[in-house]
């Protein structure tokens, strides 16, 4: 059975690869068990050298990977050289700060000597996603291997060639064979090498009902998962918000990705004094970006990566609009040559409770907005949904919004004034629905391994 990355601009196939037999994938797992025993007694420094040579060559390879993702999933280039820089942050914030975090910890007892050490646990599947094909995977390998693990990468079927491109940059940055390797199969096979004695533990960035699968087939065998799900993310704006900035903001943060965020702004629920005006502004903002090839310069809004993911945001959109919303920009699949997966940039308004748009995951270029009596309600409208992954707040009160940021969204990135993003150095998950456990940061480099009490 082949593999087959299609372009999602014109539906053509790009390339055709065989996928991995049952006993080809079977070899890879021995290959990453052998590898585990000696990668493990590898020191930090020589680990941290081999991240740092993987930034490296991220950095120099990044025009041909940022075109590499524009063919398979319909990535700008601009932002997929954007992605390409980010993962080579993380490669250098493991790097360099990997040994501090996985330190031996003292602790005082009546033992003579007793302390707490954090040890790798071996092979650790990841399941990754289309959406962010070199982010969402080097999110997953750099902290896991800086910790000692070593990893095997199931990649989404659609970008098989931006997976086998990570295979060969840990490769030519000197990782020994065995210790990441990417795994040609299709979805369906992925409880046979979760259930593989060798393999320890699942990490999944996906949709809730993916992650459900795994953590079911994982949780039955024991074995540790970290699921990064779905989300539909709240973006308050209250009547003393920087209109201008709001707008801007939430537009940037709906389109970014072609609107195939798991973080991207979803729900704008905005304040009935100041709706008028932001739905004006927003509209202006989501109707200026460039639709086209991602594989031109000048483009700023893609194709969503695969035509039948496009054919379902319509059906959904269509849907709210028969429950009452109102389109008042796009809402259609926009008519130009070679058009396989577009969709144009959509606003639908007057969105309530009861609609898709106000209760699932619009995964591509539509804005839902809905109207808020005030603050107390548009903080109930915001938790009021089974995702958590992030949320944001607009207000000219700084203390007011990091109040509500901290103490009454459910979510578990929540920012003030700006769009919700990863960063390396601060970990990054939800509650819900949108997963458990976290990646990132000091918290996401401890989520694999085995904390071990050594007691004398």
């Amino acid at each position: 059975m082949a593999i087959q990355s299609i372009n999602p601009v014109n539906g053509k196939i790009i390339k055709s690869y065989k996928e991995d037999t049952a006993g080809k994938c079977a070899q890879k797992i021995a290959l990453a068990e052998k590898a585990w025993l000696t990668w493990r007694r590898t020191s930090f420094e020589k680990r941290a050298q081999h991240l740092l040579k993987a930034a490296s060559l991220l950095r120099a390879r990044k025009e041909a990977l940022a075109k590499l993702m524009a063919l398979e999933m319909g990535k700008p280039l601009r932002d997929g050289a954007g992605e390409i820089e980010k993962c080579a942050r993380v490669c250098e914030y493991y790097a360099k700060n990997g040994a501090a975090l996985l330190k031996d910890e003292l602790v005082k007892t009546d033992a003579k000597k007793s302390f707490i050490t954090l040890q790798p646990i071996g092979i650790v599947l990841a399941v990754m996603p289309w959406n962010f094909p070199y982010w969402q995977s080097f999110r997953f390998i750099a902290p896991g291997l800086m910790a000692g693990n070593v990893g095997l990468l199931k990649h989404a079927s659609n970008v098989p060639g931006c997976a086998l491109s990570i295979e060969k940059i840990l490769l030519d940055a000197g990782f020994p064979k065995g210790v990441f390797q990417t795994l040609l199969i299709g979805s369906k096979r992925v409880p046979q090498v979760i259930e593989h004695p060798s393999v320890k533990a699942v990490t999944l960035t996906g949709s809730t009902e993916a992650g459900s699968r795994v953590a079911e087939r994982a949780g039955a065998l024991i074995k540790k998962t970290v699921l990064e799900l779905g989300g539909s993310d709240p973006y308050i704006v209250l009547e003393d918000a920087d209109l201008e900035l709001a707008t801007t903001i939430c537009a940037q943060s709906r389109l970014i990705n072609n609107g195939q965020s798991c973080i991207a702004a979803k729900r704008f629920i905005v304040v009935r004094k100041v709706e008028k005006e932001f739905v004006k502004l927003f509209k202006e903002k989501m109707s200026n970006k460039r639709l086209g090839d991602p594989i031109m310069p000048q483009t700023e809004l893609g194709p969503m990566s695969r035509a039948d993911l496009r054919d379902e945001l319509h059906r959904q959109v269509l849907k709210n609009i028969k429950d009452g919303a109102t389109c008042i920009l796009g809402g259609n699949i926009p008519d130009f040559k070679g058009n396989h997966a577009f969709y144009s940039p959509t606003i639908l308004t007057g969105v309530k409770k009861g609609m898709t748009g106000y209760s699932e995951e619009l995964f591509g270029p539509v804005a839902c907005v809905i109207t808020a009596r005030n603050e107390a309600h548009a903080i109930e409208i915001a938790n009021d949904t089974s995702f958590g992954l992030g949320a944001a707040v607009f207000t000219k009160d700084i203390l007011k919004g990091e109040r509500i940021a901290r103490e009454e969204l459910q979510a578990g990135a929540c920012f003030v004034n700006t769009f919700v993003k990863s960063d390396p150095r601060v970990p990054f998950g939800g509650v819900k629905q949108s997963g458990y456990g976290r990646e990132l940061g000091s918290y996401g480099i401890k989520e694999f391994v085995n904390i071990k009490t050594v007691w004398r």
